[in-house]
């Protein structure tokens, strides 16, 4: 089995395309499709479904992406490592984040990184906690800042960032602001906006709620930070939130309410296996560790030193 192989049907599995694959590699559809059906035969099974206006893949094509795309990315962190050895940081960072995660400010840490790393091809991807795990297991991120979702496994290891209590939001006006903590039971016939299943904050409130046996209305479903706050500050639904957000100066109108024994918001940054990590990866990882005040999150430097 030939790594070109490989290449080539991992690049038809995303593009969906054998035309679109082809001009990305820079090589004749005819070549490709040949290399194609060279692993076909190798496998003895049938990768693609193809038709006149779509690819798809079969279930011993699915199955073999999955390996495909780990064996690449340790090919590709093989040959980093033997030019970092030499000397030179070299190749692409593939990093992936959810939005304003705590205990790392992923802006000035890639800047960081890019000033003492200028030959390394950085590549950013926002995304939701489950989404991302999957992209480091699969080998299609280096690593990804996120709140954890699993258990560490042999494909996915995680590094504590830092972990903050979650917190109310809601508008001055609203019947809830200016009491205690509050308990999942106070906040159960509430509208809420908050964000889509995959994201960390709506995962940590999903569980808490869970545990607690109280039903609640996502009313409003937001990707975005901003859209959340101002939603809240028009007073269409409360927010169950991490608690820097409230630090945030669009929230700096609203109410922030302690929860209860409220549930610790974890974040982590997710690697594969030390064997499979990139230098790259280990780089960037080292310069937020060593570097804390100049690339952890300002409202959780100290939280975040602590928990490295």
């Amino acid at each position: 089995m030939e790594l070109r192989h490989l290449q080539h049907f991992v690049a038809v599995a995303e593009d969906r395309h054998f035309t679109r694959a082809a001009e990305r590699l820079m090589v004749s559809q005819s070549g490709l499709s040949a290399s194609v059906r060279a692993l076909e035969r190798e496998l003895r099974a049938p990768l693609f479904v193809r038709t006149t206006r779509s690819v798809t893949l079969t279930e011993a094509g699915r199955a073999l992406l999955v390996e495909a795309e780990r064996i690449l990315a340790q090919v590709r962190a093989a040959r980093e490592a033997v030019a970092a050895v030499q000397g030179v940081l070299r190749g692409t960072l593939a990093l992936g984040t959810e939005q304003c995660i705590a205990g790392v400010h992923v802006a000035r840490l890639l800047a960081g990184f890019r000033r003492r790393h200028p030959d390394v091809e950085i590549r950013l991807r926002q995304a939701g906690s489950g989404a991302l795990a999957e992209e480091v297991t699969a080998g299609r991120l280096d690593l990804a800042f996120a709140v954890r979702t699993r258990a560490d496994t042999d494909q996915l290891r995680s590094v504590p960032l830092t972990s903050e209590p979650m917190t109310v939001l809601c508008h001055p006006s609203h019947p809830l602001a200016g009491r205690g903590p509050l308990t999942p039971e106070d906040l159960g016939g509430e509208a809420f906006v908050d964000f889509h299943p995959d994201w960390g904050p709506r995962r940590t409130t999903d569980a808490a709620f869970e545990q607690a046996g109280v039903h609640r209305t996502v009313t409003l479903e937001v990707n975005d930070v901003h859209s959340l706050l101002e939603l809240v500050h028009e007073g269409l639904g409360v927010a169950v939130v991490p608690r820097h957000f409230g630090h945030k100066p669009e929230a700096s109108t609203l109410v922030s309410l302690p929860v209860k024994d409220a549930a610790e918001y974890e974040t982590v940054a997710m690697l594969p296996p030390h064997e499979a990590t990139s230098p790259a990866a280990r780089a960037l990882m080292s310069l937020l560790t060593a570097a804390p005040e100049d690339t952890a999150d300002t409202a959780d430097a100290a939280n975040a030193s602590r928990a490295r």
